[in-house]
């Protein structure tokens, strides 16, 4: 493979002013948090002043009142976590990958949480405050208040989501079943919130309630469309992709390289992933995400997988010409979060895939990159690495081994330093270098740590694990 010469100018004045795009992000994730919390605070506005705390006075009264604030927040938060889901590409490159799904499990555990004190606290308080009177009044509620049945049905569907998304669950369950459960997420939002827009007090009694949650219901609503639905397919329409041949790598790893139509119009940068669908059988349905493992050049995309399951074992055996539907580019492991000219790359085995991108796509010059990848048996990418060492003066540092103790992100072959030691050894101005890292999350987050200690700051490390 050709490496492309990215080698800014000499000159202290010719490389690139980094930062604007990561201030702007900074500034985006600022907005979508107030933008939230205001929500929030607005809702709780509307519960207080329809006598939401008076009515804690009282026992049944008190239930009621209790199921009426819930469920306000929780409906804010489950469109929140449509919007978080929806792939939004402001948001994506604000938040960047590892952010967003922290949000998303955080938000989402803590909606529903709140919507099941909700369904309990309003039907307890409709029953008069009484136990045994719940039952036949859950029974009325259901079958004669307009989209209650709606909102069991979207209840059970989020029940079956928040279940199979538990750490002990998901250990259990290959990643391409546990994706496809996962999407009856939008199906159980969108069955749970009509009952409110319809009968809901706090969303009907006045005009601007109702404008607020209809117009927050159709945002969430549209951006789900737009995002996840209209734009994937008119970029699948315009680029037409297909798969050009499947290249072995060695250690249960292969690269996989994709051509089609106008890829110089498609907009990805190095270190970026995509959800790929390779259409040669059963499972095309579910996405896997895979980062591209090369820079873009605006004729190929390749990227790199490592055998794991069902969906990454099948595309050793894709044949050429095999059609490709793709959705993204996402993630913010590229360029927009760089603010120094100095960069380190820090990857474990197929991790370092889009780290290489990145050492081909990234401008700098000779020195002021490290590359460090530590694996077990042998490294992805030695010859082209190399050959970035040769032309660019990428630093390349390899660090072989099985991790020597739990608590170390190190390799057994490079001796009894410890973490920060060694890595300040190896990179002694660390801390004033962009680090992109990575890798598996146990070891990602070691390396977090050791990082951290260093004196790197926090808005300069910029990671990417391996986890679903």
């Amino acid at each position: 493979m050709t490496v492309l010469d990215r080698t800014p100018q000499a000159g202290a004045d010719s490389a690139p002013v980094y930062g604007r795009r990561a201030r702007f992000d900074a500034f985006v994730r600022r907005a979508a948090g107030w933008t939230l919390w205001l929500s929030l605070l607005l809702v709780t506005s509307w519960w207080i002043s329809d006598r939401g705390v008076q009515d804690l006075f009282g026992w049944a009264s008190g239930l009621t009142s209790v199921g009426r604030i819930t469920g306000l927040v929780a409906s804010v938060l489950l469109l929140a976590q449509v919007v978080l889901m929806a792939r939004v590409p402001v948001l994506e490159r604000a938040f960047g990958q590892d952010r967003l799904a922290h949000l998303h499990r955080l938000v989402g555990f803590t909606s529903f949480n709140l919507m099941v004190l909700h369904v309990l606290t309003i039907t307890w308080g409709y029953a008069g405050g009484g136990i045994p009177a719940i039952p036949s009044t859950f029974w009325d509620l259901t079958t004669n208040y307009a989209g209650m049945l709606l909102a069991l049905a979207g209840t059970a569907c989020l029940v079956m989501v928040v279940v199979t998304s538990v750490k002990a669950a998901r250990r259990r369950l290959r990643y391409e079943s546990w994706h496809l459960m996962h999407l009856y997420a939008y199906l159980g939002v969108g069955l749970a919130l009509p009952h409110q827009l319809w009968t809901g007090q706090q969303f009907t009694d006045s005009p601007t309630k109702t404008v607020f949650w209809w117009t927050a219901w159709a945002a969430s609503a549209a951006a789900v469309l737009c995002w996840r639905l209209a734009v994937p397919a008119y970029r699948n329409l315009r680029h037409r992709l297909r798969v050009t041949s499947v290249v072995d790598e060695g250690e249960g790893t292969w690269s996989v390289y994709v051509t089609g139509e106008k890829l110089d119009r498609l907009k990805v940068e190095p270190g970026q992933f995509f959800g790929w669908r390779f259409l040669n059988g059963p499972g095309w349905s579910r996405a896997n995400p895979y980062s591209l493992s090369a820079a873009p050049d605006g004729r190929s995309l390749r990227i790199t997988v490592q055998g794991v399951g069902d969906g990454s074992d099948a595309t050793r055996a894709l044949k050429p010409g095999t059609r490709v539907l793709v959705e993204g580019p996402y993630g913010r492991l590229s360029e927009r979060a760089r603010t120094r000219h100095k960069v380190a790359f820090i990857g474990a085995g197929v991790g370092s895939t889009p780290l290489r991108a990145l050492a081909e796509g990234l401008e700098y010059r000779a020195g002021d990159a490290v590359y460090l990848e530590r694996f077990t048996d042998r490294p992805l990418f030695a010859g082209e690495l190399d050959q970035l060492a040769a032309e660019r003066g990428l630093r390349v540092l390899r660090l072989p081994g099985r991790r020597r103790t739990p608590d170390s992100w190190l390799g057994a072959g490079i001796g009894s330093a410890d973490d920060l030691t060694a890595l300040r050894y190896w990179v002694p101005d660390i801390a004033d270098r962009d680090v992109y890292v990575c890798g598996p999350t146990a070891w990602a987050y070691l390396v977090l740590r050791t990082l951290d200690a260093a004196g790197v700051p926090e808005e300069n490390i910029h990671l990417e694990t391996f986890a679903w």
